[in-house]
């Protein structure tokens, strides 16, 4: 199985700060690539237990055949569904509690190849749907990207670009796409990239980053309900993890950083648990030379707490103390 397609970030860090023991029981939240998954394999030992989720089947494949390969292997569930349902799919198999829980939120090769209209590189159906789009269209359960983008009033569509993408000229591309769907319906992402380009000015077209990018970011995030997923699936995990157990989040843009970031604040406010690290793991200059796609990207990581005193979960941080990654 090739990871060329999906090199993992902060996969040392990440591992390295969970400490998984081989009797422990862990959670991979979002399988993607089957890296972090490969190595939470190798850690486990046979009275282990690992629990790999993804919305996408052909993430639970690979998830499999790393499974097959491993020499000595835990008991594993593989999960087709959203983490935001982790307590529900726990319940199912008997797991009153883990140990051990990952959530990378990052993005990997093998979705944007998909043909689900994810990129903006590919002239695709404009979809943006996790796991089988016709199954999901068909019953209703969620709507694609163009649904939204040819229904939705203007002002709707500019304020999901601006919350979601942050992007600058949200109104402007907003009132694009509603003249531009006048004319025809826009189900492509190469039609909605050109009109993207329509509404935004031409020096916004020859930056660094296209302009495109932060459209399609909100739009995925919108279809898909990614920040609701993820506060549910941390509230989940806080619940369902036990006293001592550890919950590692990478996150790669400042939006899910940010829930992610005041989410445990407020966890440790109430004290249920206690921040391994005060600032956000980045990944090492050795890791950004190799991999450019890693400069955004942000490992927190909380610690349940053995009972409810506030601060009573003074951990021994020899993680933050021994290594040495750049904060910021």
């Amino acid at each position: 199985m090739s990871q060329s397609i999906h090199p993992s970030v902060l996969l040392n860090e990440a591992i390295e700060v969970l400490d998984i023991s081989p009797e422990d029981t862990v959670v991979d939240a979002t399988i993607g690539g089957a890296g972090h998954f490969s190595v939470f394999l190798a850690k486990l030992g046979a009275e282990g237990t690992l629990i790999g989720i993804d919305a996408d089947a052909d993430a639970i494949s690979r998830a499999q055949e790393a499974y097959d390969a491993a020499e000595e292997s835990p008991r594993m569930f593989l999960v087709e569904d959203n983490f935001r349902n982790l307590e529900s799919i726990l319940d199912a198999r008997d797991i009153p509690l883990v140990g051990k829980v990952l959530f990378d939120l990052g993005w990997s090769g093998y979705q944007l190849s998909r043909g689900r209209g994810f990129s903006f590189q590919q002239d695709e159906p404009l979809l943006m749907t996790y796991g089988d789009p016709e199954a999901e269209t068909e019953t209703g359960e969620r709507r694609t990207a163009a649904d939204f983008i040819n229904t939705a009033s203007e002002e709707t569509i500019a304020d999901v670009l601006y919350e979601l993408g942050e992007e600058q000229f949200s109104r402007r591309i907003a009132h694009a796409i509603v003249e531009a769907r006048k004319q025809d319906r826009i189900l492509t992402t190469f039609q909605l990239v050109e009109v993207i380009k329509q509404g935004t000015p031409a020096w916004y077209h020859h930056r660094r980053l296209h302009p495109a990018t932060k459209t399609f970011q909100a739009l995925r995030i919108y279809v898909n309900d990614e920040l609701g997923a993820l506060r549910e699936g941390l509230v989940a995990a806080i619940n369902r993890t036990m006293p001592g157990g550890r919950i590692a989040v990478i996150t790669f843009h400042s939006i899910e950083d940010r829930i992610v970031k005041h989410l445990f604040r407020d966890e440790v406010a109430k004290g249920k648990g206690s921040l391994i690290t005060k600032k956000p793991i980045l990944p090492s200059t050795s890791e950004l030379s190799q991999n450019p796609r890693a400069r955004s990207a942000k490992l927190r990581v909380f610690e349940v707490c053995p009972n409810a005193k506030r601060n009573a979960c003074d951990s021994a941080n020899s993680f933050s103390n021994n290594h040495s990654p750049l904060y910021v």
